[in-house]
């Protein structure tokens, strides 16, 4: 059962952007700072990626590990509304593998990373390697 209205609840979930999350910002910032230049949130191809990286044909979506269903502690399926749940979430990774695969096809090189890896525990080492794999990409 929720412990909110329907009201609150869509409030809510109303508040949640798909741009410019916490996440995204301590990627972007890293790689800035490492002089990569990047465009972000392109429309102009599949899955709309949040990082894309021209110069190494190199794209990186920083995903949510509730929103894209990452088999770690931090995903959890919501006991209320279950079923609503799992369709919702199912959706939203059949569609990243699709646009995944979409990128690869036209020759970008697709890299995601996960919000559990940006702990701070966990940060420093993924954004080096996330680093290391881009320039190794060209």
């Amino acid at each position: 059962m929720d412990i909110h209205s329907k009201e609150t609840r869509s409030y809510n979930m109303s508040c949640i952007k798909s741009t410019e999350s916490k996440p995204e910002n301590i990627v972007r910032k890293f790689l800035f700072a490492k002089g990569l230049r990047y465009s972000k949130n392109s429309k102009k191809l599949p899955g709309c990626p949040d990082i894309v990286l021209k110069k190494y044909k190199t794209i990186v979506f920083v995903n949510g590990c509730f929103w894209h269903m990452h088999n770690c502690k931090y995903f959890v399926i919501p006991k209320s509304n279950n079923i609503f749940w799992e369709m919702k979430l199912n959706k939203n990774k059949e569609r990243d593998l699709k646009n995944i695969n979409e990128l690869e096809k036209l020759g970008w090189n697709v890299i995601t990373v996960w919000e559990c890896q940006l702990k701070s525990k966990n940060r420093e080492v993924t954004l080096n390697e996330l680093y290391i794999t881009i320039k190794t990409n060209i």
